[in-house]
């Protein structure tokens, strides 16, 4: 199934990308952002704050914005 991803971390990118049924939040992050931490990042779907253990559905729009940036004080 196609989902909307939104990485705002670093240069940010968004794009369709395929996963699988019955994926979770959780899961997808590990996949695409393996060496952070979610404790770091802003994770929503549809512009809705969610748990990790959200099933993503068809069509879903899931954005990762990190809490702390790299440099600041």
């Amino acid at each position: 199934m196609k989902i909307l991803f939104i990485n705002n971390d670093s240069a940010g990118f968004a794009d369709f990308v395929d996963v699988p049924a019955n994926q979770t939040v959780a899961s997808l992050f590990e996949d695409r952002i393996p060496s952070g931490k979610p404790s770091d990042y802003l994770i929503r779907v549809n512009r809705q704050p969610c748990s990790d253990e959200q099933v993503l559905q068809e069509g879903d729009r899931v954005s990762i914005t990190p809490t702390k940036i790299e440099g600041a004080f």
